[in-house]
């Protein structure tokens, strides 16, 4: 039976808690540690009950298991990845960080993976920027001249926690640097809105394109093959708005829906992040164990 890569996650939040049942299902991936802070929490108990070691000594385990570990998620914050980095790359193991810190390179599976396999520590930008990167990307390949891109990323109130609220300037930040850095627009902006609406909303994202003279037919071609490399590992990620011309612009629209692991489905901010991530891991791991 061929080996799994040797994972734990830091950080036993809702991500974290929702990454971990997103590991068990994987055939490249096994969970062996999950470290935080506080034993009676939620996260902490589900991982205890699927089975899996857990430890209230945060990055401490991380260093305790460090021998028999390949690679760590990160799913606590900004600030303390800016620490806990460090230690990472100390100990020789690859991380996935799943906060805004940018401090590894940007990671985007379905636009740059084959690109960050030598590296040692990839950050997975933001929920937002999953959403809109692969659009503003694909919407740059086939025009020219791009001079401003906005994202606009609706969520529901209930699906941003405590982390999300804490990290809302570095999510800004993150997403607008990724949709610049991977589009070569001009300018670019992120835009976050929390809908406190009851139901609770999916997830939709808009992307906005100032552009010289739009290609439209190659654009739609463009965004539809887009899609559709994404849904083969964000299965509810959804075109929902065809590219158009609106008022000078472009513009396109998804919805994203989660698949209902641990977090309930309306909170595809959170899942697209966590499927953006295992599918990283897995590409780690089919390099490392083929």
């Amino acid at each position: 039976m061929q080996r799994k890569l040797r994972t734990a996650i830091i950080g036993t939040g809702n991500i974290g808690t929702d990454l971990l049942v997103k590991i068990m299902r994987s055939d490249k991936l096994e969970c062996i540690l999950c470290a935080g802070r506080n034993l009676s929490s939620p996260g902490m108990k589900k991982a205890s009950a699927m089975g899996i070691p857990v430890s209230p000594n945060s990055i401490d385990a991380i260093v305790e298991k460090a021998g028999e570990l390949d690679l760590v998620f990160d799913a606590t914050s900004a600030q303390d990845h800016y620490n806990y980095s460090k230690v990472f790359k100390k100990l020789g193991l690859i991380a996935i960080d799943l906060t805004p810190s940018r401090v590894g390179k940007m990671c985007i599976p379905a636009v740059n993976m084959s690109d960050c396999l030598e590296e040692d520590n990839l950050n997975m930008v933001t929920c937002g920027g999953q959403a809109s990167i692969p659009l503003a990307y694909a919407i740059a390949s086939v025009n020219k001249e791009i001079d401003y891109i906005e994202t606009i990323s609706s969520i529901a109130s209930r699906s941003a926690g405590p982390a999300t609220r804490i990290n809302l300037d570095e999510y800004l930040q993150t997403t607008e640097q990724g949709i610049q850095s991977f589009s070569q627009s001009n300018r670019s902006k992120a835009i976050l809105n929390l809908n406190p609406a009851v139901p609770c909303v999916d997830m939709q994202t808009t992307v906005f394109a100032k552009i010289s003279n739009p290609d439209l037919e190659a654009t739609k071609t463009a965004i539809h093959a887009m899609v559709a490399k994404l849904q083969t590992y964000i299965p509810g990620y959804e075109l929902i708005l065809e590219p158009m011309l609106e008022n000078g612009r472009l513009a396109c629209m998804v919805r994203v829906r989660g698949l209902g692991d641990y977090l309930p489905s309306f909170a595809g901010n959170l899942d697209i992040i966590n499927c953006a991530a295992i599918a990283a891991a897995e590409a780690f791991a089919k390099k490392k164990l083929s």
